[in-house]
């Protein structure tokens, strides 16, 4: 499938990727959603958080946050509310540990870990009756759904997809975030990582013997914690068997993944080639809109959050 461009044209007042990256982080004002939270219960002793909106028979889309993001991230509450405007019957899945309360087991969630995508579909599958009718998953989580999705090929239980600034090499992400200004990025994220650490094993035995407050590289971090605690040799072998890209070509579903070329979360050879494209995925590359950004508008009081509609599009 050959790689289009996309059709964004950024705000003129949020010029390069960093701009693009923060402002709806820092200034978005969230919409107010009226949700349904549930609690699923998984068969290991540990549980997952949904977060429900829109009408009861609209299609299921499940929705899927980036790393340590929430119901409260500006991308997921934003997508919800648009999905349920649009008729569509949105779940939000909280990876273990990021509704605001620690999972129960000695470990937590990774960029490869599809399990719990699969479990919560049989659940809807259980529960409605039918299959969710599609999937979107944003950085983290799209690096999650597209393997979930290789994984299946075409028994995967949705009939379409989008995945939004995927790390598709996590040792790519990895370096590009300790240059330049993404090392603001990594230490907020490390510092969050520690902090729900610390957290979590103040009242739970810990398997591991670490000091999380010297790990300050996600490549460390990574090594030390993410890659025993979920049962890989270490940093390398995590990344290499977590890492979506090498998963596009086995995707059976329609399947949308927008990227930016300038996504300060990873580098431009970072993104996948057509020849690495199964026949059911488009990639939409933009030249510019940072790390799940795509910010367009005239005016910052009339800002336009362009992902959004691209993904009404192709789910519509």
């Amino acid at each position: 499938m050959p790689v289009r461009r996309a059709e964004f044209r950024p705000a003129w007042w949020l010029p390069g990727p960093h701009l693009q990256t923060l402002w709806p982080t820092l200034l978005r004002r969230r919409p107010r959603l009226a949700l349904q939270r549930e609690r699923l219960e998984l068969t290991d002793g540990d549980f997952l958080d949904l977060s429900w909106t829109g009408p009861a028979t609209g299609p299921v889309v499940l929705v899927l946050h980036g790393l340590e993001g929430s119901l409260h991230s500006h991308y997921a509450a934003g997508l919800l509310d648009t999905l349920a405007r649009s008729g569509y019957r949105a779940c939000l899945v909280h990876f273990r540990g990021c509704s605001g309360e620690p999972n129960r087991l000695p470990r937590s969630y990774h960029s490869g870990d599809t399990g719990d995508v699969q479990a919560v579909a049989e659940h809807i599958r259980a529960s409605c009756g039918r299959y969710p009718y599609a999937a979107v998953g944003f950085s983290l989580g799209g690096n999650v759904l597209l393997k979930w999705l290789g994984e299946q090929g075409s028994l995967a239980p949705v009939e379409r997809a989008v995945a939004v600034s995927v790390p598709f090499v996590l040792n790519d992400a990895a370096l590009r975030l300790r240059q330049g200004f993404s090392r603001v990025y990594e230490r907020h994220l490390i510092g969050k990582l520690q902090a729900k650490f610390r957290a979590k094993f103040r009242n739970l035995a810990c398997p591991l013997q670490v000091d999380v407050g010297t790990l300050r590289s996600f490549r460390r971090f990574d090594d030390q914690v993410t890659a025993p605690l979920h049962g890989f040799s270490g940093v390398d072998d995590y990344y290499r068997r977590a890492s979506s890209r090498q998963y596009l070509a086995l995707i059976r579903v329609p399947t949308l993944l927008l990227h930016a070329a300038d996504d300060p979360f990873m580098y431009p050879h970072t993104v996948p080639g057509a020849h690495e494209l199964a026949e059911s995925v488009e990639l939409e590359l933009a030249a510019r809109g940072g790390h799940v950004g795509f910010i367009a508008g005239r005016w910052p009081a009339r800002a336009e959050y362009w992902l959004e509609h691209r993904i009404l599009r192709w789910l519509s």
